[in-house]
């Protein structure tokens, strides 16, 4: 064109030059696949592509561009500038596409937004807010796998952020069950989840990525989807009702999947911001319930205006206040929150994992309070707070010497109070700590380790221990050969093990091991001690300490057991100094529960050592003997063990010490379980123990009332206690507890109460008081322990009371509902009523309700149970209500005369002698007969008439004779 090639390539440089879009576009389908990258090379090789086209006039420089003024100057020149006008044109053509790519651009960027930490946070925050078991919820809950906020925001470890991770979370919904997901920079995926014994995460992603928390959740669970949607309608609605106006003032025009979404995050974040506004004093003094719809719409219009002025906000002034204050206190602040929410999902998803389900009934109460902490305003806050972040500073020096100044300072201040741990925690002084555990200086560690010791008794700074890795460090140096390194490790294990994660983590770090091995100290027996001996007995004791903190693992108690700890326990039980035995008696206790230790504590001979150490001075050391005792006290050997070293005395004179309910309720707990064996009873009533534990019936916490009414339920075996217990006026006290709410103590009470029955004159006071009303009632309780020992007291009520059979009927449903509890799939309970039945079935008129409520086929359908008490009072309950005909030919018809005739083979005596007289009821019927003879009743009969058991004999004699009769009555129609 005008003698210019439209393309021209030169060869020395490389430079290829387009002089139209036509040949340009021409040249570009040359590269075919690589057109994207040949147009990326195209324009930055042509930085200012406007100048290129229309000429150096229209290049851009610095300041403001006057390029379009230039050329409307041209335009009115006319015939000195003849191309001005085209070239106008063309520049406002490219200017159209320049604007064309450029929303083109923008679009697609919208649409790929990079999530942020505080994004990722305020969602997660949400939908805490409207999760939990309700069906209504959107999910059943969603927590962090850390707690362990970085300054940044994120929650990942460090080595993975520089893949854009933010944070992983654990959600469990109503329908998928638990999800691991990963949000990152990129968006929210599913991951793979923990490894197998292990806390690592598998970062691996499985499936899409979706934009943002919410519409993964949309996407993966059809139950959340439907539940929010159902919440953000109510939600609208409820604003439409109230305030309509409002509501149009404060919408803006987005679409309508944000649209509700944005709604949410406003409606969680508006609260936050009136707090921000309100003065302290004031904060304190407002009540949820004047959070009016007005201050809520005020605070949402607030923060669409701060949306929109976040980035003005940020003045010269305010960076340089943030500056000084960065130079005071460390930029990197450690937080570590641990919510409710997070807890209560834990422990729900712990149900589904094989590797949580390792925590005992000991199960601390800590681990169930809320360790959230609200930062308060600097200026409420002490001047240790900052001395303490002054201090932190020269830890981070370097420098050897400051650093153990530093450690020595800091160790002035009152590492107890909470303001000063937590002064430690949020400058970062954790981390530091744990670093200088590192090192090789001795002096260094120590001073590191006296301090975690001290601050690790905060509940919040043991968790960020926790989480920053800091225990696993801690154990490696339990194989260091200082002493006293030893011994300072070994308490702060102590102190941090008081939740379920720690404990874990010293188990699967070796940390058992190591702590067993502590252990292993003779124990020195003389007073006189040198400092090499208290050493030894001091990290003997440190070890002990540490070991009971684990031991509330079941998983932990058996890695004791499997390191041998339990000889080493045992040795040191032998020692005379309390401040040892406390917290090896401790672990023993904590550890007894489990068969294998009750098991051993008896044949390690420890029960002795247990009992001597009843009468130590320490009433801490006291307790935990006697828990221990009763803990083992369900083995018969361990019961003896203790009567034959003089135990049962010390135990009740531990009930003088009333005002320590621990060491009291640990005392009855011991006395209740050792009163199982009878020849304890009769110790126990030399050392007139009725009278003391009745006082104890009033005035005292339900842990006490459950084993004093235990101990007393045993001792009622024994008829004179019966009488003592009557004479001390303790049966009304025993029948006011038949109204309480406590499951455990309910059935304490009601075998008790049945003991106390079993005498008449007692009978005759239970009746006045409407005990067997009470008894009765407990029968419609849902838990099967309380309806099987409410029946079973039920037994001796009924047979002991003057007019039994009326008494029975006037309560109202009361036949009816204890003979709908034959259908229950508890044995107990339906042992201890085929009990009651046989008692209520001497009666005629009662015998003929329970039959019209179909007792016959009921017990008919449980003769195929092979339970041997079950078949005994089964057995009696058929007996008993044969005497009425008609349902002995119904049992017939049933078919449990079969199955009564095998009862015969069982290898209990009472379970022949209730048999042999169902049979001889059931005998009167001849069909009941010819079975019995098919399925070889006789041979069975005369084989239990060499029993002693008189009653026994007379049955089967009786019942053969019915037999015979029927035979020899068929062999003369025969003949005839």
């Amino acid at each position: 064109m005008d003698g210019i090639p439209l393309l021209n390539f030169q060869a020395s440089t490389g430079i290829i030059k387009v002089y139209t879009f036509n040949q340009l576009a021409k040249f570009l389908e040359i590269a075919q696949r690589e057109k994207l990258k040949e147009t990326q090379a195209c324009l930055e090789a042509n930085r200012d592509p406007a100048a290129k086209i229309l000429g150096p006039s229209f290049a851009t420089v610095e300041g403001e561009d006057r390029s379009m003024l230039r050329l409307l100057d041209k335009v009115k020149k006319g015939n000195e500038e003849p191309q001005a006008e085209t070239q106008m044109k063309l520049f406002l053509l490219l200017q159209q596409l320049d604007m064309q790519l450029l929303n083109t651009a923008l679009q697609k960027i919208s649409q790929e937004v990079r999530l942020s930490p505080q994004a990722i946070k305020n969602d997660v925050q949400l939908l805490q807010s409207f999760s939990g078991e309700e069906d209504k919820s959107v999910l059943k809950s969603i927590s962090y796998t850390s707690e362990y906020e970085f300054s940044n925001g994120c929650r990942s470890p460090p080595w993975r952020q520089v893949y854009g991770d933010i944070c992983y979370l654990i959600i469990v919904t109503h329908d998928t069950g638990v999800l691991y997901v990963t949000c990152s920079t990129a968006g929210v995926f599913e991951n793979g989840g923990f490894k197998k014994n292990s806390e690592d995460i598998i970062y691996n992603r499985k499936g899409e990525i979706y934009k943002d928390l919410i519409t993964f959740l949309k996407q993966k669970s059809s139950i959340f989807a439907e539940n929010l949607t159902q919440i953000q309608q109510n939600f609208v609605l409820q604003k439409k009702t109230i305030a309509p106006h409002k509501i149009q003032k404060t919408e803006i025009p987005v679409n309508d999947e944000v649209d509700q979404n944005e709604k949410f995050i406003d409606y969680l974040d508006k609260n936050k911001l009136e707090r921000k506004k309100l003065p302290k004093s004031k904060i304190r003094d407002v009540k949820k319930e004047e959070h009016t719809l007005k201050s809520l719409e005020s605070s949402h219009h607030q923060l669409l205006k701060d949306d929109r002025t976040q980035m003005k906000d940020r003045i010269p002034s305010k960076i340089n206040q943030d500056k000084e204050n960065n130079e005071t206190i460390t930029t990197i602040r450690y937080k570590c929150k641990a919510s409710k929410e997070s807890k209560s999902s834990f422990k729900r998803i712990a149900s589904l994992d094989a590797e949580d389900l390792d925590e005992s009934s000991t199960e601390s109460e800590e681990e169930q309070q809320d360790i959230d902490r609200q930062q308060e305003s600097n200026t409420d806050l002490p001047s240790e707070y900052w001395q303490i972040q002054k201090v932190v500073k020269y830890l981070k020096g370097g420098n050897q010497t400051a650093t153990v100044i530093a450690l020595c300072s800091m160790r002035d201040f009152n590492l107890s109070s909470e303001t000063c741990q937590l002064a430690i925690q949020d400058v970062g002084g954790l981390e530091v700590l744990i670093n200088l555990l590192d090192t090789e200086d001795i002096k260094c560690k120590v001073g590191s380790l006296k301090i975690l010791k001290e601050i690790s008794k905060n509940p919040q700074i043991r968790r960020c221990l926790a989480e920053l890795r800091g225990l696993q460090t801690i154990v490696k140096i339990l194989d260091s050969s200082n002493k006293d390194l030893k011994c300072l490790a070994a308490e702060t294990i102590a102190n941090i093990a008081k939740f379920r994660k720690a404990r874990q983590t010293v188990r699967l770090h070796g940390g058992i091991q190591r702590l067993v091995g502590l252990l292993e100290s003779n124990p020195i027996l003389s007073s006189n001690l040198t400092a090499e001996q208290k050493k030894d007995i001091e990290v003997a004791r440190c070890g002990a300490l540490a070991l009971w903190s684990c031991s509330k693992s079941k998983k932990n108690k058996e890695a004791i057991r499997r390191a041998g700890g339990i000889p080493l326990l045992a040795c040191l039980l032998k020692s005379p100094h309390d401040h040892v035995l406390i917290p090896v008696v401790g672990t023993l206790q904590e550890c007894a529960s489990e068969p294998s230790y009750s098991l051993t504590i008896r044949t390690e001979n420890m029960i002795k050592d247990l009992v001597r150490n009843l009468s130590s001075e320490s009433e801490e050391l006291q307790m935990h003997c006697a828990r221990a005792i009763f803990k083992c006290g369900e083995d018969e050997e361990t019961r003896n063990l203790v009567r034959a070293h003089n135990g049962l005395a010390p135990l009740v004179k531990l009930f003088n010490k009333s005002d320590n309910k621990e060491l009291l309720a640990a005392a009855t707990g011991a006395v209740w379980k050792c009163a199982i064996s009878m020849e304890n009873v009769d110790r126990f009533k030399n050392l007139r123990i009725v009278e003391t534990l009745i006082k104890l019936l009033v005035g005292q916490p339900e842990e006490v009332l459950i084993n004093v009414v235990g101990a007393l339920g045993l001792c009622a075996r024994d008829r004179s206690i019966r009488a003592a217990i009557r004479r001390s006026e303790g049966i009304e006290p025993l029948v006011n507890l038949l109204t309480g709410t406590n499951n455990a103590l309910l059935v304490n009470v009601t075998k008790a109460v049945g003991e106390c029955a079993v005498d008449p004159e007692n009978m005759a006071i239970i009746e006045s008081l409407d005990g067997v009303r009470l008894l009765w009632s407990l029968l419609k309780k849902p838990n099967p322990d309380i309806q099987a020992s409410a029946a079973w007291a039920i037994c001796p009520c009924i047979e002991n009371a003057k007019e039994a059979g009326e008494m029975v009927r006037s309560f109202v449903g009361g036949l009816e509902l204890i003979v709908n509890l034959l259908k229950s799939d508890n044995i107990e309970v339906l042992a201890s009523v085929c009990a009651a039945l046989a008692k209520i079935a001497m009666d005629e008129e009662n015998l003929a309700v329970i039959t019209d409520h179909a007792v016959v086929p009921m017990l008919s359908s449980l003769t195929y149970i092979r339970d041997d008490v079950l078949r005994q009072h089964l057995a009696d309950a058929i007996a008993c209500c044969c005497k009425w005909g008609n349902n002995r030919v119904a049992f017939g018809q049933t078919g449990a005369v079969a199955p009564l005739v095998h009862y015969l083979k069982s290898k209990n005596p009472l379970v022949h002698r209730a048999t042999a007289q169902a049979l001889h009821q059931l005998s009167f019927d001849p069909k009941n007969c010819i079975t019995m003879h098919e399925n070889g009743v006789v041979m069975l009969l005369l084989n239990l008439m060499e029993s002693t058991d008189e009653t026994l004999q007379e049955a089967a004699a009786s019942c053969i004779g019915n037999i015979r009769r029927l035979a020899l009555a068929n062999e003369k129609a025969r003949y005839k």
